[in-house]
């Protein structure tokens, strides 16, 4: 099946490049040179993802993934020269599936963008039964975690956690955003068991809690699960 890309940007060269080059390898892209137009095309047609630039002539792309993200889950990769830290944690907060900076090697866009595409056709959205990090194990239906092989004790709401925070690695999760996936939990935004539970989560997880490699913290916005860490 070809994937349908909207592309939402106003460089004319660089969007005509893309569609060009995503064409080539089965993909199907429109363009769109500004934020109004972009949204209104993905209330009209159906896409499989959209490829976000940041800096448009009508309003930024950080207001355009906001909006996107309030009104559906369509898969979103931001690109834009602007490659700064904070830039790219805003862009992950606010939805976007992954964020890269302009220049780019068109190879690498390919590699992300049929990423995020398999990870949207997987069965119900729901990643496989078992994730593997190195020498972490997640093992869903079992409800146990191993690390080289090694059974290490969690509590139910502890797993809970770190199977949404393994399930969405490399993307920053707010607290806000962990309190809502944690649905049957009786939890306020600012209630800091959650700290409580990321740390004993580390303990049962990482070489050394105190300077942790895998459940990262992002400050004044939430957490991300690291996809590698040394040793991996």
């Amino acid at each position: 099946m070809t994937a349908r890309v909207l592309m939402i940007e106003d460089d004319q060269s660089l969007a005509e490049m893309v569609a060009e080059y995503l064409g080539s390898m089965g993909m199907k892209v429109t363009v769109r040179p500004s934020a109004a137009e972009g949204l209104k095309a993905t209330r009209q047609t159906g896409y499989d993802a959209v490829i976000l630039d940041v800096m448009l002539p009508d309003v930024d792309g950080f207001e355009v993934c906001r909006r996107l993200r309030a009104e559906s889950d369509l898969p979103i990769l931001m690109l834009t020269a602007r490659g700064e830290e904070m830039d790219r944690i805003l862009g992950l907060e606010l939805g976007a599936d992954d964020y890269l900076p302009k220049p780019f090697n068109p190879r690498e866009l390919l590699a992300r963008l049929r990423a995020i595409l398999r990870r949207r056709a997987l069965p119900g959205g729901v990643p496989e039964a078992v994730l593997r990090y190195g020498r972490l194990e997640i093992d869903r239906d079992a409800r146990v975690i191993r690390v080289d092989g090694e059974e290490r004790p969690l509590t139910s709401h502890q797993f809970e956690l770190l199977w949404i925070l393994a399930s969405n690695a490399g993307r920053v999760m707010s607290r806000e955003a962990l309190m809502d996936k944690l649905k049957n939990e009786e939890l306020e935004p600012f209630d800091r068991s959650l700290d409580v539970h990321v740390s004993r989560i580390r303990a049962a997880i990482e070489d050394d809690p105190k300077h942790p490699h895998r459940i990262l913290t992002v400050r004044g916005v939430g957490y991300v699960f690291a996809k590698r860490q040394n040793g991996d």
